[in-house]
């Protein structure tokens, strides 16, 4: 039997920052709204335990906190949600098809909000150790790491706080980065470099982890080319993001990120299509960011689903 599409308005694909406060937006403009979410509420700022700069949180505030709370106002303001990762986006007459593993959606206007996923070594012992040692998840997996040694691997904020998340429970921590120095900005790298537990090594890069039923050892190489093996029982890789455009690489053109080109309101190229958050070029990587491109993401859906009218 045909599959019948479920129409809507607006789907918005992604459950992000960006995904659910365009849903939220969407929604309150009184457009029948879809967020398909994917595999976890928040991705993987879920797993970020302080996200600084959100309005109304001067302190920070936890992914695993912010996330739920902006998916409450989106449904409280009549949008609906699925946790479904969208396998298929196709154009569809004056609109689009989105297709899941479970069923199938048709919208005037799609706003892609995929995020960022964490990109990876590509290092031998990388895959075979995840989930074994290997991890992207200090929260997570730092109890694991009761009094062990571990390696941080990347310079960044992400890698410093992390580190300071892993502080407290491991034996000491080595940070493997292949700059000249750490590129946090100073509320993270300072109190890493004041860190009794944690050593920096500038100018390496991890060429292998070993291990047997789990991480053993990280195998680094010098500037000058030299390898050492040190003892670790945890790597935690934090070496950028990597965007998600895959699902619109037949449609529209993706840089080498796997980003897409969006104007300041996030209209893609073709009528109906938007983007928001990381996924777009030139963004910050910044949550707060991030909600403001959903929003605006959102609006320009709004008027176009009012006047027909694209850029």
């Amino acid at each position: 039997m045909e599959t019948v599409a479920e129409e809507f308005d607006i789907v918005v694909i992604g459950g992000g920052i960006a995904g659910l406060t365009a849903g939220a937006t969407s929604a309150r403009a009184g457009h029948k709204t879809m967020i398909l979410i994917g595999a976890v509420l928040g991705g993987h700022l879920v797993m970020i335990e302080k996200i600084d700069g959100m309005p109304g949180h001067e302190y920070g505030v936890a992914g695993y906190e912010l996330c739920p709370t902006i998916q409450m106002q989106a449904a409280e303001a009549g949008a609906g949600f699925a946790m479904e990762e969208a396998e298929l986006l196709a154009p569809a007459g004056d609109g689009w098809l989105v297709k899941t593993a479970a069923k199938e959606y048709s919208a005037r206007v799609v706003i892609l909000a995929t995020g960022t996923r964490l990109r990876k070594l590509g290092v031998p012992g990388e895959e075979q150790f995840f989930g074994k040692g290997v991890s992207q998840c200090a929260s997570c997996d730092a109890p694991l790491m009761r009094g062990k040694p571990v390696v941080v691997v990347g310079g960044g904020d992400s890698a410093c706080q992390e580190a300071l998340t892993l502080a407290p429970h491991v034996s000491n921590i080595t940070i493997v980065t292949d700059g000249e120095s750490l590129t946090a900005q100073p509320a993270y790298a300072d109190p890493v470099q004041s860190n009794p537990k944690i050593e920096i090594r500038c100018n390496t890069s991890v060429d292998e982890i070993l291990g047997d039923t789990g991480v053993t050892a990280v195998r680094i190489r010098h500037a000058n080319g030299a390898m050492e093996d040190m003892e670790a029982h945890g790597v935690f890789v934090f070496v950028g993001l990597e965007g998600t455009g895959a699902l619109v690489a037949d449609h529209l053109p993706v840089d080498e990120t796997s980003r897409i080109a969006v104007d300041d309101s996030g209209r893609t190229a073709l009528p109906g299509l938007l983007a928001a958050g990381t996924i777009r070029q030139e963004t910050t990587n910044r949550a707060a960011a991030s909600a403001e491109d959903g929003e605006k993401a959102a609006s320009a859906a709004v008027a176009y689903l009012s006047d027909g009218a694209w850029g």
